[in-house]
């Protein structure tokens, strides 16, 4: 039975609120409501109301909004994973923006990267840029992990810059179970940073 257009509207707005403001989304996160011309029809309407925004080809947002400020620029790891969920891709946040995730970096790049099962390419957000760069299974084998984070976060930093207080951040940062993926996935790790990660091992919060 074909659902009416009207229908297909209501759906996909009861969706987008259910998700709430922040919320970064494809088309194809609306399959099932309706027709692919049906949910492009519904998209372009609350686009045109102002309820949503059009970040990129295909890609939207239900914008978080600011009592003094007014709308939020959408966080970029939302857009990563509605780019992901689309694309049937994996993702590994890297470089300034792995170490500011964790806190080892006060850096908010204009410009994060990601590693990727899939193809490299560019998405623009704004003023910001998504690289997305294709890599090896290898450095993908801790993808969405935080043994990947770690991984990433130090590499950016490098050997030299890592210190005690880099180690004091991560002890504060890592709960048990981060430690034993760490340990766990050890073999994909590079020499120098599996010594900080049995430093880390052995100051296991259980252990104390």
């Amino acid at each position: 039975m074909k659902i009416k257009p009207q229908n297909v509207d209501k759906s996909v707005l009861a969706c987008i609120y259910g998700h709430g403001r922040g919320w970064v989304f494809t088309p194809s996160h609306f399959k099932g409501l309706g027709s692919r011309d049906a949910i492009a029809s519904a998209l372009k309407r609350h686009k045109q109301s102002g309820l949503i925004r059009r970040l990129g080809h295909g890609l939207y947002d239900y914008p978080r909004k600011h009592p003094d400020i007014g709308v939020l620029e959408p966080s970029l790891d939302m857009v990563a994973k509605a780019l992901a969920g689309r694309e049937a891709i994996r993702l590994q946040p890297s470089g300034a923006y792995a170490a500011n995730l964790l806190g080892l970096s006060t850096q908010v790049p204009m410009r994060v990267v990601y590693l990727t099962d899939g193809p490299s390419r560019t998405v623009k957000v704004g003023n910001r840029e998504i690289v997305l760069k294709s890599t090896t299974p290898k450095n993908m084998a801790m993808a969405g992990s935080i043994s990947g984070l770690v991984i990433q976060a130090l590499r950016y930093l490098g050997r030299k810059n890592v210190d005690h207080d880099t180690i004091a951040r991560l002890d504060r940062r890592l709960d048990d179970d981060a430690r034993r993926q760490l340990m766990k996935n050890i073999r994909y790790i590079p020499s120098w940073i599996a010594e900080i990660v049995h430093d880390l091992a052995e100051k296991s919060r259980g252990s104390v």
